[in-house]
């Protein structure tokens, strides 16, 4: 009886340091979770400005630009296979890319 209640004395004193280490945990997970989300956005304002900034890249309206941790998604509808292509270069060039799915598809 006595070992019993030694045994769940401390487990009742360790819980504190398991939850706090359990919070802990959980806190950083979630500093990490919004770093990448910040680093993706960044990315794709990046790679935004880029297509805006290139000569003939008036379709930027119509191009969504998606970032996951370097991958970019380019999707949407432009005029010809040329914009298509050059999207995907301007995309490419950008620093902190990684790999470009180029999702676009040309107006028929």
């Amino acid at each position: 009886m006595k070992l019993t209640i030694a045994a769940m004395g401390l487990l009742i004193a360790a819980s504190p340091a398991v939850a706090q280490q359990t919070s802990d945990q959980a806190t950083e997970q979630g500093r990490q979770q919004n770093t990448q989300y910040a680093s993706d956005a960044a990315l794709t304002s990046k790679v935004h400005t880029a297509l805006a900034n290139d000569v003939g890249m008036k379709t930027l309206t119509r191009i969504n630009v998606d970032s996951d941790k370097g991958v970019v998604t380019l999707k949407g509808e432009v005029d010809s296979a040329d914009t298509k292509r050059r999207a995907e270069e301007v995309a490419k060039r950008v620093s902190g890319v990684t790999r470009v799915n180029n999702e676009l598809k040309v107006k028929s």
